[in-house]
């Protein structure tokens, strides 16, 4: 009974979070951005990223700074677990709506950076503990990244992929109908009453949003903690698997939204684009604040985490196995990738955690 009835918070309180970001956080972080006049590149590398992956990263703050800290693996489970979400089911339900013609020079750009993302992490969490020069070095990495996003969008001018996939997904959900986004078009407008109007009152929807997400993340971190205990499993295989998959749904839905247009690279690159900066800023940030505010050790436990993050390398070489083999990425090789998914989550539950 326990556990059922934090499943169903979790349930709800991951679809809140989802309606938050989505409708309020995302679009006051896009209104932001146009007035501080931001180049595309660096805001859908930036502000949007932070928007996208607002609900991993407020997992792994509050995570790391709830229960002394007991609860930390949750937060890092939940984005290496979004990570391996984002790569397998994103990039394949997007290859199977249709399949998707891929930049190779992006590509490689981006999957390069993903691979020294995984190497960078692997090192971090090998010994049980992050020190302040690993920290420092994944907020480096991706100050790096932007820098040569920047550099490469003065050279070859090419879509930004964070803000059109937000645009697509608001188009989308206007023409929305049923039951179901009547519902969720209710709720939205009764947290609207908190936020106000996103896209005028953008300065108090984003403080709100933060203070709703924070909140909803703190019952999301104590119901994974609850539900793991009531089955007598680590938290960090529910954050591995239920967290996950539950806060990257919406970037699912964009992805394929926009796959189904015909840009699913697009899809592609804003999973590995995602992937990089939930592994370098939501993990790095929580850290780096853990360790100047803390001024303790942040201790991991690794076997599940580094297992995992072990996969995250394998599909980063399943994934350019199939890119090098052609710049079109299947129907036969989406479904590869999300039986891969499958045979993660069943590791995790029967192999890796049990």
């Amino acid at each position: 009974m326990v556990a059922l009835g934090s499943f169903l918070v979790m349930v709800v309180a991951i679809y809140l979070l989802a309606i938050i970001t989505d409708e309020y956080f995302i679009v006051s972080l896009d209104q932001i951005s146009k007035r501080l006049n931001l180049p595309s590149t660096v805001a859908g590398a930036s502000l949007m990223a932070m928007g996208s992956s607002a609900p991993e990263l407020a997992i792994a703050l509050l995570a790391l700074f709830t229960a002394g800290g007991a609860h930390s693996d949750v937060g890092i489970g939940t984005i290496v677990g979004s990570a391996v979400f984002n790569i397998l089911i994103i990039t394949g339900a997007s290859a199977i709506v249709r399949p998707a013609k891929v930049s190779w020079p992006s590509a490689v750009r981006d999957m390069t950076m993903y691979v020294a993302c995984i190497i960078l992490l692997l090192f971090a969490i090998s010994d049980g503990t992050v020190s302040l020069p690993e920290t420092l070095g994944f907020l480096g990495l991706y100050a790096i990244y932007l820098l040569i996003l920047i550099r490469w969008n003065n050279m070859v001018q090419e879509e930004d992929h964070l803000v059109d996939l937000v645009e697509a997904e608001i188009h989308e959900e206007e023409t929305r109908s049923g039951i179901y986004f009547r519902i969720t078009a209710f709720v939205a407008r009764v947290i609207g009453l908190l936020t106000g109007d996103a896209r005028k009152s953008y300065i108090r929807a984003f403080f709100v949003s933060i203070a709703l997400i924070g909140l909803i993340s703190y019952v999301l971190v104590e119901m994974a903690v609850v539900f793991a205990d009531a089955l007598h499993i680590p938290p960090v295989i529910v954050a591995l698997t239920l967290l996950a998959a539950g806060t990257s749904v919406p970037d699912l839905f964009a992805s394929v939204i926009v796959a189904r247009q015909g840009r699913g690279s697009m899809a592609i690159a804003n999973a590995v684009g995602s992937n990089i900066f939930d592994i370098l800023v939501g993990l790095g940030l929580p850290w780096l604040l853990a360790l100047v505010l803390l001024k303790e050790k942040i201790f991991i436990g690794t076997e599940d985490l580094w297992s995992s993050a072990l996969i995250l390398g394998f599909t980063v070489v399943l994934l350019f196995v199939f890119l090098f083999t052609g710049k079109l990425l299947s129907r036969k090789e989406g479904w590869v990738l999300v039986a891969a998914y499958g045979a993660f989550i069943a590791w995790t539950v029967f192999g890796g955690g049990l």
